[in-house]
């Protein structure tokens, strides 16, 4: 496995960002630089990321692709398709993003996310973005979310065979994906699932921890690693066991302090595995 987090840190230069990456026990980054910034600024943090030896696992879209307003659209579909040419260009793991959300919040959940004419336009979207960027150093994935497609790893498969091209691949985040109490009480077997259905298509994960609450109803919350009851040691194994070069990316913490704590947490959790 290859951790990292999902923070540049605090740093004036790529030389430092690097630096402090390395320093933390970071082996692998998501890319801090995007495809609209200059070539120079880009050629810096690439280079100073080979120096280190930390693999580059992601390149960042994070904008709805499927957005209502045509001309919002327009936009965000072009972002991906610079984006993910940028992966290619780094030899990135992968470029990543949500499908899209039918509503105002770019990542909200609406009914609307799973209707028939929502699969129709992601599959469109995502075959789109991959012919426009005519890749081939990387993989264009989609991160699963609790509210719009794919939500479990048989809905990732089955997106798959829809987009039908070699370039679409799986970002693995598994707690976005534990929103039922199957799926958090026997998060064992569910681990095990994901890691036997989707195997060597994943190309980068995304760590964190879940906690369900006391109150009704069924509350289910992100946190902390640590701060939860997931199995995170069982899903890093699983990761590894299909790649040992596996990027595993600590995410949604507030600011660098608690990167730098809960990284050390994951540490400790995670010690042993290679």
């Amino acid at each position: 496995m290859r951790l990292g987090i999902s923070s540049p840190l605090a740093h004036g230069s790529a030389e430092e960002w690097a630096k402090n990456q390395i320093a933390l026990g970071c082996r692998s980054v998501v890319f801090p630089v995007q495809s609209n910034e200059p070539k120079e600024r880009i050629a810096e943090y690439k280079e100073a990321a080979d120096k280190y030896g930390l693999l580059i696992a992601e390149v960042g879209i994070w904008r709805n692709a499927l957005a209502k307003d045509p001309e919002e659209r327009r936009r965000n579909m072009d972002y991906c398709v610079a984006q993910l040419r940028l992966a290619d260009e780094l030899g990135a793991r992968c470029a990543v993003n949500v499908a899209g959300a039918f509503g105002p919040r770019w990542d909200g959940h609406y009914r609307e996310n799973f209707t028939e004419e929502a699969r129709r336009e992601t599959v469109a979207m995502v075959q789109d973005i991959i012919d426009r960027a005519e890749v081939k150093n990387t993989y264009f994935t989609l991160e699963p979310m609790p509210w719009m497609i794919p939500t479990g790893p048989e809905d990732y498969l089955r997106l798959i065979e829809e987009v039908n091209r070699d370039r679409f691949a799986v970002h693995m985040d598994i707690i976005n994906m534990v929103q039922s109490a199957d799926r958090y009480f026997f998060a064992d077997e569910f681990v095990d699932r994901c890691a036997s259905l989707l195997g060597n298509r994943i190309r980068s994960c995304h760590i964190k921890d879940v906690h369900l609450k006391e109150e009704y109803t069924f509350q289910l919350e992100e946190c902390a690693p640590g701060k939860g009851e997931f199995p995170l040691r069982r899903y890093v194994e699983a990761m590894n066991a299909i790649d040992p070069d596996m990027p595993v990316i600590l995410e949604h913490l507030h600011t660098d302090e608690e990167y730098i704590t809960y990284f050390n947490v994951l540490k400790e959790v995670l010690h042993g595995i290679p």
